[in-house]
């Protein structure tokens, strides 16, 4: 299999892969396609840790195929362009997110929602057009479709702006498509992890007022302290929750534990929305009668388009919104995948892949 994946392709590639189930990451030599004339190469400087690296080197969502090279928050300077790209030259700084590649016809796709799209391929983990499998950024080269490449503004560094091209674009479409951007609303946000931090930030960016809703008293400091936070509320208090009830236009769930809806609706406002960007592995209890009650709105949310996507990137840019990032060398790896299942990250492991990467 490991020959295999070393010579599909003409241009030799290095990176982390997990071999099986344990989620252990070790080195693997691979190759990347020819860069083919819609498609922009790049060297990959950083790639940021998200957490459904570690459900996907572990199979636990039970899709994962081996060996897997993850990172989906992937960013460095392209080195090659295909004869009909328009948008990149060689020297660009440039990212990829979620997706290298979707149907383009269905409804979705033509409305920029390619997110959305019945078939969309993977950054790491799928099959491609050509059969071949699709490896993610712990890797030292990248090469992906135009369409799916992003500009990173010259005035956002590399390092941050790669946790944004998941995290970033998880909290920011929800943010905009259900309408709680503007400025004077009231927003919650469920859980400060690398997905809330980032919501607390775009929120207050967008001149939101932002409650930071946590099951751990100890992160009020931080919410409030060092990202802006308006008001925090602890949601294992009672007295807090009823003291806050009804005064939430919309909020932001970024949890993916079990855990109970019903406080969380009681703090929105008629017509307020919950939505939920969080994967709990099991489903979630969800009383209705409070929904009856105050016409509110339960919903979901799951990445981004690339157009808007480019939009979160430029916004971030303008509004010097960078999430709260610890760079690592490839080779902590592991080390850090056994910390972010405890959560003991504030709040989003980078990769440095251009120094620390070695063949």
């Amino acid at each position: 299999m490991t020959r295999l994946a070393e010579e599909e392709h003409p241009n030799k590639a290095f990176g982390w892969a997990a071999r099986d189930s344990s989620g252990v990451l070790s080195p693997f030599k691979f190759s990347r396609r020819e860069t083919g004339e819609n498609d922009v190469a790049f060297k990959v400087l950083y790639c940021g840790i998200c957490h459904s690296d570690l459900h996907m080197v572990k199979n636990e969502w039970g899709s994962s195929v081996y060996p897997l090279v993850p990172g989906h928050e992937v960013v460095g300077e392209v080195t090659e362009v295909g004869n009909k790209v328009q948008n990149f030259k060689v020297g660009d700084r440039v990212g990829v997110g979620c997706l290298v590649g979707s149907c383009r016809s269905c409804d979705s796709c033509k409305d920029d929602l390619e997110n959305y799209c019945p078939k969309p391929v993977l950054t790491y983990g799928a099959k491609y057009y050509d059969g071949t499998m699709t490896y993610g950024g712990y890797s030292d080269t990248m090469v992906a479709d135009e369409h799916f490449i992003i500009r990173i503004p010259d005035n956002l560094p590399l390092d941050a702006a790669a946790p944004l091209l998941c995290a970033g674009i998880t909290v920011y479409s929800p943010l905009i498509y259900y309408g709680l951007d503007k400025p004077g609303l009231h927003v919650g946000v469920v859980g400060l992890g690398g997905l809330g931090h980032v919501a607390v930030k775009f929120a207050k960016a967008m001149g939101v007022k932002v409650t930071v809703i946590s099951t751990s008293p100890n992160k009020k400091k931080e919410a409030l302290e060092n990202l802006g936070a308006d008001s925090f509320l602890v949601s294992r208090d009672q007295d807090q929750l009823q003291g806050a009830n009804g005064t939430l236009d919309g909020i932001i769930d970024t949890v993916s534990a079990q855990h109970p809806l019903l406080p969380l609706l009681g703090l929105l406002k008629s017509h307020g929305k919950l939505v939920l960007v969080g994967a709990p592995e099991k489903p979630l209890e969800l009383p209705v009668f409070p929904l009856l009650q105050g016409r509110k709105l339960v919903a979901g949310s799951m990445i981004g388009g690339l157009k808007e996507t480019q939009e979160m990137i430029d916004f971030a840019a303008k509004h010097n919104v960078k999430p709260d990032i610890e760079v690592i060398a490839m080779e902590y790896v592991n080390t850090a995948m056994e910390r972010l299942l405890k959560a003991d990250v504030k709040y989003r492991f980078v990769i440095d892949i251009g120094k620390t990467l070695k063949a």
